[in-house]
């Protein structure tokens, strides 16, 4: 194996552990911890020093992909035992008249802080990009002044923030360099820093919250508009039997799973288009910052025996692909087929290392002929390429139209 190809399949197997460790970052935030998660950590680093051929580095690539997936278990497990199961919720996503912070980034403890030190203080609380999911748990939202979301996804955050009448505090990752307009307003926690920015590095909120008194908030409320979320792993297997029946029975054709990263790139307007296109008999899953592109779109239900199943299911933040893959686990057990043999295509929007991590999670997995885009990162050579296309059916995206049709000719559908 040539350096170049032993350096690309390391690569993938170091952007993973990155993406992993934050997940772990955000278990350890609310106290949960398991010490088997760092020896397999230490061990798969250890393996990464020595001199490895292409499939020894693939398999430990994989390696980090099933030690991802217990992660994003323990994750999951600490935000539902903390803040308890996500529940369908309709959320506001326009603002409304008030003094007002807006979190963001990934910390749900983070957003307890704020809701906790700010009740009764006539703040409104907002949520923004990753933290739009946390509007579903219940120990949240029965926080009256969380109001819901506002704005897009992390790359937006210049925009929005510099739009936001009152002070933005930043959890963990996804910080762009804060404009001027709200450098004196903006606040960062936890592992986000950034030089001549306030860094609150306890629990005392105070600062934040003077910062929102001392901006004008808005003015008005704008009309009211909502969106549909909460659909994580409970929700959705508690649905199972009438989903499982809406197949069999022809009323849904086909799921698609269409999550991950968003980005500046032009190119990733397919993920809008493919939206747009997928039949109306088919239901769309999705969850992390890539849900944006489309998630405001009104996509309606399919109706099934007095039962209305919204045709988008928002599972939540990158890290719900635990949830997503449950769900994928419990339908697969229900129709008594293997996971690939499911009417499931699974499209994802690629960019850093938390996808990565979830990636490399569906391929320990055994997920097959996924479609990946908008683009292949550099860093992947193109016999490492080559590998998991062969042992994977790892397809790069074509055109909304052309990758549409491919799927749906293939569609099996279950009797």
């Amino acid at each position: 194996m040539c350096i170049r190809d032993r350096s690309s399949t390391k690569e993938l197997a170091i952007y993973g552990i990155k993406g992993g460790a934050a997940y772990l970052h955000h278990a350890k935030q609310l106290g949960f911890e398991d010490d088997l998660l760092y020896e397999e950590l230490q061990n798969i680093l250890h393996l990464l020093r020595g001199n490895i051929n292409l499939n020894e580095a693939l398999n430990l690539a994989l390696r980090v992909g099933g030690w991802n997936y217990q992660v994003m278990e323990l994750l999951d497990k600490a935000n539902t035992e903390t803040y308890g199961h996500p529940e369908i919720s309709s959320m506001r996503v326009t603002p409304v008249k008030g003094k007002c912070i807006v979190v963001s980034g990934h910390d749900l403890r983070d957003l307890e802080l704020v809701l906790k030190q700010t009740e009764g203080k006539g703040i409104n609380v907002y949520t923004h990009g990753e933290m739009l999911p946390c509007n579903a748990y219940p120990k949240l939202k029965k926080y009256k002044h969380l109001i819901g979301n506002y704005g897009g996804p992390w790359q937006r955050q210049k925009l929005d923030f510099d739009k936001f009448p009152g002070s933005v505090l930043m959890t963990t990752n996804c910080l762009i360099e804060p404009k001027q307009t709200y450098s004196n307003r903006i606040f960062t926690r936890s592992s986000v820093g950034f030089k001549g920015i306030r860094h609150i590095d306890n629990d005392d909120l105070s600062e934040l919250i003077q910062a929102a008194l001392n901006q004008p908030g808005f003015s008005e409320d704008e009309p009211k508009k909502e969106i549909t979320i909460g659909f994580a792993r409970n929700t959705v297997i508690n649905l199972a039997g009438v989903i499982v029946d809406a197949v069999k029975k022809g009323k849904i054709k086909h799921f698609f799973l269409i999550g991950g990263c968003d980005g500046y790139e032009l190119e990733r307007t397919y993920y809008t288009d493919l939206a747009k296109m997928i039949p109306k008999d088919c239901v769309i899953l999705t969850l992390a910052c890539g849900k944006y592109r489309f998630n405001m779109l009104d996509h309606g239900f399919i109706e099934h025996e007095g039962t209305k199943i919204p045709r988008l299911l928002d599972c939540g933040q990158c890290n719900d692909a635990y949830s997503a893959i449950q769900i994928a686990l419990a339908l697969s057990k229900a129709f008594n087929v293997g996971i690939n043999d499911l009417p499931l295509s699974i499209v994802l929007s690629w960019f850093e290392q938390k996808a990565v991590a979830v990636f490399l999670t569906l391929l320990h997995l055994g997920m097959k002929n996924m479609l990946i885009g908008p683009r292949l990162p550099a860093f992947v050579t193109p016999k490492v390429l080559e590998t998991i296309v062969k042992n994977y059916g790892l397809r790069p995206i074509s055109t909304p139209e052309q990758d549409l049709k491919h799927i749906l000719t293939k569609s099996q559908q279950l009797q």
